[in-house]
């Protein structure tokens, strides 16, 4: 009997837009001889089943399950394919939790740490991973804008600490834009990292366990086209994404050692993606993300297809992962 897999997509966060596209990636890639795939939109404004001919079913929220021409259709595993809100958070995840349900996911509170730039940074720093200078400000507080550029230099970036797809990032250059760059970003979060900016070669390394091992996925090497890898440059185009990337094969040894062990200090499990720029021939960790892009254009699916992979195995993979763990 097929297992009947929901793939859950969209959130309430500005990547929702983007959620939705990983998530039909997901439908259209997972055996359909294996599984009864069920593409679930959660959104703010409801919670949804949407079938092949775009009719819409609610999902009941007290114990995820829909109701279709009379039969009530339980899940045997979720798919989480939401990137920020309540998806990447670990917010959703403890409610599957709470209800017993499996899923792709890690646990919700290492979904909810690696989400967290600010405290995910503070628990590597104890294992001596390499990472740019910065400075953290909540909300409300006070601005000092020389204090700041004393510590981190200028250039800097200025980002939303729990957000993702460039969204709410700045690079500034004069200390006069600082505190316009800090309101932009409390516009996605009211938590800001403010880093020094690390000028080398940025790649992209993606972490997964992948049948039941934990295998690190060819490079990628980031060339932007814009000023940094923002929403353009990850989505419209506008970089060079070369896998395997353009490095030595000591540069390559040594970012795919300090991936596997930021993988396995942080304990995850199932899909990771991370970002590293060289700054004194030093791989620097800049962020992780555990629901990572899964578009066509996203930077994953391209590493796994260089490492022969294809979207099913990896896909089925973390389905079968799931379902016994």
């Amino acid at each position: 009997m097929k297992k009947r897999v929901a793939v859950v997509m969209g959130g309430y966060s500005s990547e929702y837009g983007i959620s939705l596209k990983s998530g039909k990636v997901v439908c259209d890639s997972l055996n359909t001889e294996l599984y009864e795939v069920f593409a679930i939109h959660v959104l703010e404004e409801k919670w949804v089943f949407i079938d092949g001919n775009d009719n819409e079913y609610p999902i009941d929220k007290s114990d995820f399950t829909v109701t279709i021409k009379g039969e009530k259709i339980c899940f045997d595993v979720i798919f989480n394919a939401i990137h920020g809100h309540p998806g990447e958070d670990g917010v959703l995840v403890s409610y599957f939790e709470l209800l017993g349900l499996k899923h792709t996911s890690d646990s919700f509170y290492k979904m909810a740490l690696t989400f967290n730039k600010r405290d995910c940074l503070s628990v590597l720093e104890s294992y001596d991973i390499a990472h740019a200078k910065s400075v953290y400000l909540n909300q409300g507080d006070s601005i000092d804008t020389k204090k700041i550029i004393k510590k981190i230099g200028l250039p800097c970036f200025v980002k939303a600490n729990r957000a993702g797809s460039s969204y709410g990032i700045s690079k500034v250059y004069k200390e006069s834009k600082l505190v316009e760059a800090v309101e932009f970003a409390y516009k996605e979060d009211d938590e800001v990292l403010i880093e020094e900016y690390l000028d080398g070669v940025e790649v992209s390394v993606g972490v997964i366990t992948y049948k039941g091992k934990v295998t690190v996925l060819p490079i990628t090497e980031i060339v932007s086209e814009n000023d940094f890898f923002d929403f353009e440059a990850k989505y419209l185009g506008k970089s060079q994404e070369i896998t395997p990337a353009r490095i030595s094969s000591e540069q390559e040894k040594q970012v795919r050692e300090i991936a596997e062990k930021v993988y396995r200090t942080l304990r995850l499990e199932g899909m990771s993606r991370a970002e590293y720029i060289y700054k004194n021939g030093i791989p620097h960790f800049i962020e992780i993300n555990t629901v990572p892009g899964i578009t066509e254009a996203s930077i994953l699916p391209q590493q796994a297809q260089a490492a022969g992979i294809s979207l099913e195995e990896l896909f089925g993979s973390l389905v079968e992962n799931a379902l016994v763990d």
